[in-house]
């Protein structure tokens, strides 16, 4: 008997969603140019597409402590959320600690992050001045940044991670 319940349940699922298959629902439409250019903002490790704008680290240390602090702590050292500063100099050793400044290789990754993802609570609330701002405060954090200088479009790209030369460039593999 349940076997009997259980295909006769499944042939009237498949008899409703026969006929809702079928039918347009008149959900969605095609994308235009100006919502996919709106939503393509990713930057790769050259810098391709970094908008306008720019910032210090002392106007990024402002928009830190507002929006990135209660998750990253003082100065980015983590609690509750991940550390992003420190640890240079440790991926080689028994206990590495790997964060942003000591692990990833491009400063540019660091940019495309933050403007997609944070702060967590409302991503993509940040301008693009300030994203270029908290970029350069954390990256000043460690000294990979000057302090008083100006990250932007033209400047970013220059910025060498200490840990650049710690992957593998699979392009170069054939």
């Amino acid at each position: 008997m349940f076997i009997f319940r259980t295909g006769l349940s499944c042939a009237m699922a498949c008899a409703y969603l026969g006929g809702a298959i079928g039918a347009d629902p008149g959900l969605g439409h095609d994308a235009t140019e100006a919502e996919i250019s709106a939503m393509d903002i990713s930057v790769p490790p050259s810098g391709a597409g970094l908008p306008a704008g720019g910032g210090t680290a002392k106007e990024g240390e402002t928009v830190y402590a507002a929006k990135c602090a209660s998750c990253h702590g003082a100065g980015g050292q983590g609690k509750p959320a991940d550390r992003l500063t420190g640890g240079i100099g440790t991926l080689a050793s028994k206990q590495p600690v790997k964060t942003v400044n000591s692990f990833w290789p491009y400063a540019t990754t660091l940019f495309d992050y933050i403007r997609r993802a944070m702060p967590f609570n409302a991503p993509m609330s940040l301008t693009n001045d300030q994203v270029y701002a908290v970029t350069a405060y954390i990256l000043a954090q460690d000294n990979i940044f000057g302090s008083g200088e100006r990250l932007d479009a033209t400047t970013l790209p220059n910025v060498k991670m200490p840990n650049r030369d710690g992957f593998v460039d699979r392009s170069a593999i054939r």
